[in-house]
């Protein structure tokens, strides 16, 4: 691997527990790793060859971890007639679903393409994706696709094997064609454990199992999801609290997250996406058994009856990340927008339901450390020695950072930054610089999407 030197940074925010920033240093990257954050590194501890980059001027930050996506939905986006405002909930669903079940396995490699790589652009060193979208047509290897898309751009992915088994006559939202038996689940989860899944330290590729929603499958589909996520060692991830808690209660006699606690779907190997509408005690709940939760805040301008508590949340000690989610319920990939958003949010309605908004940093640390808590990658989501070298930076000499540079833990939470960063480097490896990615034609990999979003999307409009 390449060695790096980060020189005369202005700023590098650490995102540590005591949320360090270290002003006008020096970064060290060996490898994959970081080995030492300093004030003028002395030349005899720069290895021969080592890239030298000027940061004069640049704040650098750790990578942002996105702990909820849908990757294929960014096939369907920005469609007036998709438009979640002018439909019914269950109006909008017969109209998108019948559509991503006519993805096939080219347009699933190519969304993830398009997916990561617009997250790379905003920062994000590692991705998860809850890829629950299986039309028959489309085969079995559509997650192995994405792990070659990764693979392509440089991206840290965590895989979420998901999955629908219910179908929709028996009360699901799923049609038949992207519906599957608990079998066929169970068992590609494990061949792809078994073929991708890597648990050591600096792993760029990871395995979870991702039942779809409660309301949409089986009870056995997430009992033997449990079953073989704890024999595997691997994570256990799910859709809960948006909106499904009373059809759970009128099928099963509980609320979602009693439901989950009941079969044992709870854990600190467990988070959940969104949770908006969780009452006092299951967020309760979720804290005392270590269950994490995914905010995905701007899905809530569309979809959220209600805005994430996360206040109270992190008052319980809930495990909190941040998340994209896909577009069917958010247009872009950009998590570093969903920082300001997030905490934009909470102010909103801090008022309203009389608490105390978080810090800026906190949501700063959300979409970093907390990622890395989610994911169970305490390498991830801070800049430290012995840290992955996943970073990003940010040339702060442009007119609309005048008067911001005060404070640089809460810059992003408090300007909402939606301009593409100027470097991203995953795992040692520079993989976004100067509006390029290096060794890749863009404009090719646009254009190759693009064709299978006409052949598919487009003419069955």
């Amino acid at each position: 691997m390449n060695n790096t030197l980060f020189k005369s940074c202005d700023a590098v925010v650490s995102c540590d527990e005591n949320n360090t920033v270290h002003r006008n240093t020096d970064v060290l990257v060996l490898g994959n790793a970081i080995a030492n954050i300093a004030v003028n590194i002395p030349d005899r501890d720069i290895p021969p060859n080592t890239e030298v980059i000027d940061c004069s001027g640049h704040f650098l930050y750790p990578g942002l971890i996105n702990t909820h996506h849908h990757f294929f939905q960014c096939f369907v986006r920005n469609h007036a007639h998709l438009d979640w405002t002018k439909y019914s909930v269950l109006e909008w669903l017969d109209l998108i679903y019948p559509l991503f079940a006519k993805l096939d396995e080219a347009c699933f490699y190519h969304s993830s393409v398009a997916a990561m790589g617009e997250l790379i652009k905003h920062g994000c060193t590692t991705a998860f994706d809850h890829q629950y979208n299986y039309p028959k047509h489309a085969g079995k290897n559509i997650v192995d696709r994405q792990f070659e898309a990764a693979e392509l751009l440089g991206m840290r992915f965590h895989a979420g094997r998901g999955g629908n088994t219910l179908p929709k006559s028996k009360g699901s939202t799923i049609p038949d064609e992207m519906c599957e038996s608990t079998d066929e689940f169970i068992a590609d989860c494990t061949r792809l454990i078994d073929t991708y899944h890597d648990d050591q330290p600096y792993s760029m590729r990871r395995v979870a199992i991702a039942p779809c929603q409660p309301v949409n499958c089986y009870a056995e589909t997430f009992k033997e999801s449990i079953e073989l996520a704890r024999d595997k060692n691997v994570l256990l991830h799910s859709h809960v609290g948006e909106g499904e808690s009373e059809v759970m209660r009128q099928r099963t006699g509980m609320r979602t997250v009693d439901w989950c606690e009941d079969i044992g779907f709870v854990g600190p190997d467990v988070w959940l996406a969104h949770c908006w509408e969780l009452n006092a005690t299951e967020i309760k709940q979720l804290a005392a058994t270590q269950t994490g939760v995914s905010h995905c805040p701007e899905p809530v301008y569309l979809v959220g009856a209600e805005v994430t508590p996360l206040a109270q949340m992190q008052a319980a000690g809930v495990r909190i990340g941040l998340g994209v989610d896909g577009a069917a319920s958010n247009d872009n990939s950009n998590l570093m927008h969903c920082i300001h958003s997030a905490y934009m949010l909470q102010a909103l309605v801090s008022s309203q339901h009389n608490f105390q908004v978080p810090d800026p940093t906190t949501f700063l640390n959300y979409a970093t450390r907390g990622g890395a808590d989610l994911l169970q990658q305490p390498e991830l989501g801070s800049l430290a020695v012995g840290q992955a070298a996943d970073l990003f930076t940010i040339d702060t000499r442009k007119v609309e950072y005048i008067g911001a540079l005060h404070d640089p833990n809460s810059l992003i939470a408090k300007l909402g930054i939606s301009a593409n960063v100027d470097l991203t480097m995953i795992n040692g490896r520079i993989v976004w610089r100067d509006g390029e990615f290096p060794g890749l034609d863009e404009h090719k990999l646009v254009a190759d999407a693009q064709s299978h979003v006409h052949r598919v999307v487009y003419e069955n409009l």
